[in-house]
Parts: C-alpha cells; structure tokens; sequence
C-alpha cells in the first residue's frame, strides 16, 4: 500500500458561535473568535490517498485528477467564502467551522470522488489553519 497526498490552499473567513449558547457563553469560550464579523485565514489542505501503484503508469492516482478532484469538491465550495455563511456545512447545519470540523466536511466532500479511483481510497484530510495548527481526520466518526 502506498499514499499519496497533495497539497492546496485555499482563503476562507469564520467565526465561532454555538446559536444555543448566550452571548456572554460565547465569548467566553471562543473569545475573539466569536466576533461575528469573522477572520480569516490562509488555510493549506493536505489530501492522501492510498492505495497500491498500477502496473503500467506507476500512479496510485493520477495527479492531475486528484488536483482536479480536490479543486472540484472543496476550493471551489470553500475558497474566498465565509464558511458560516457560504458554505451550507456550516452555514445550513450550524456546524462550527473549527479546523476539525472543516477537515471532516473535506474528507465528506471528498471521499465519492476518491472511492470511484479504481483501486485507491481516501486516507487522510488534513487542513493548517495556520502552520502551527491543523487537524487531521481519518474517515469514520
């Protein structure tokens, strides 16, 4: 078994706020994240993929489609948008756009795709929100 993993990046803003707590609660546990204007960051998402090398080109997956696949599913849903507004995740499950939920909603995107990959499957999603933090998600929760 072999993994392959490409990188992208991709600009989003967000802010934290659970809708059941009170304001005061919010700000309490998110602090300036919870500012409802939002922040944005310079995100990179690592995508593997694995599974073993076809015997004529070599490739686990193409490339090429994998960096097509990961624009197609995720960029193009998540570049340049307020997550908690834009992006229906977020915006209509009110699901936090925290590093951790943002990997899982990837890895959501993103596993269709890979499965219909002869041969390989989604391994990993990791996504930096900044390169000291990042959060990684297998599948399976």
């Amino acid at each position: 078994m072999v993994e392959l993993t490409r990188r992208a990046t991709f600009s989003a803003s967000h802010y934290y706020w659970n809708d059941a707590w009170s304001q005061e609660k919010n700000e309490q546990a998110f602090g300036r994240c919870a500012r409802r204007n939002g922040h944005g960051h310079n995100y990179t998402l690592e995508v593997t993929v694995a599974g073993e090398p076809d015997p004529v080109t070599g490739f686990v997956v193409d490339l090429k489609w994998l960096k097509d696949a990961i624009e197609a599913e995720v960029l193009t849903a998540f570049d340049h948008r307020h997550l908690n507004i834009e992006v229906p995740e977020f915006a209509e499950a009110k699901l936090i756009p925290t590093t951790e939920n943002i990997a899982i909603a990837a890895w959501k995107r993103l596993e269709p795709a890979v499965t219909k990959a002869a041969g390989a499957r989604l391994s990993r999603v990791r996504v930096y929100e900044t390169p000291e933090i990042f959060a990684e998600y297998r599948g399976g929760a």
